[in-house]
């Protein structure tokens, strides 16, 4: 059984985490950043389900659509990310593909199935192992920030290759639509409060109380 802040009295600030006493008088400020601590944390799934949802749909084509295309001697070759990967791969270059894959591939696709759940979770009250997937979402919180990797990646080549009319690359489509990904899935983590899950567990466990 677990107690939760709020339990014994105490309200986290949503900008700087600190746990604040609840003094009762409301609005009430952080006392480290001075923020407005959120008293009342109503889950609001709607907004999350439709950046989620655009989310998804960009993933598709920034897997599909080319990230990078290079022109040389008139000749022009796109990679997709996972061609991007495998291209590495045949080169020799093991660790600079496989930082491309998790950051780029499996990351974005973690951090959409891990809301997915975390987000079912909560609509439909599932409240098994609820620290277990505050864990999850902190995690995704904390690696979101690297899925721009390859980005970076690219558009470093792009600022470095001054071959002039012998080789050029082109920013693709696809970077576009994992740029659309990765911003879509921080607006969603950011849009989200784990503390919605205890509290409709808390509900829920009220409820059966009552009724017995």
């Amino acid at each position: 059984m677990f107690i939760t802040a709020r339990q014994q009295g105490l309200i986290r600030c949503s900008a700087c985490h600190q746990l604040n006493q609840d003094t009762g008088s409301h609005p009430q400020a952080c006392g480290r950043c001075g923020s407005l601590l959120d008293v009342q944390t109503q889950p609001n799934l709607s907004k999350i389900w439709a950046i989620l949802l655009a989310a998804i749909i960009c993933y598709i084509p920034a897997n599909l659509l080319p990230v990078m295309t290079l022109v040389s001697l008139g000749k022009d070759s796109s990679d997709t990310l996972m061609g991007g990967v495998i291209h590495f791969v045949q080169h020799g270059s093991w660790f600079l593909a496989l930082i491309i894959f998790i950051a780029s591939i499996l990351i974005p696709l973690l951090k959409i199935t891990v809301l997915l759940l975390i987000l079912l979770r909560v609509q439909y009250r599932w409240c098994q192992q609820k620290l277990a997937w505050t864990r999850l979402f902190r995690w995704i919180e904390f690696v979101g920030r690297w899925s721009m990797v390859d980005i970076f990646v690219i558009a470093l080549l792009v600022a470095l290759v001054q071959f002039g009319e012998i080789a050029s690359i082109f920013v693709g489509a696809g970077t576009l639509a994992f740029a659309a990904v990765v911003l879509l899935t921080i607006w969603a983590t950011l849009s989200f409060d784990i503390r919605w899950l205890w509290q409709v567990c808390e509900k829920t466990n009220d409820n059966i109380h009552h009724v017995s």
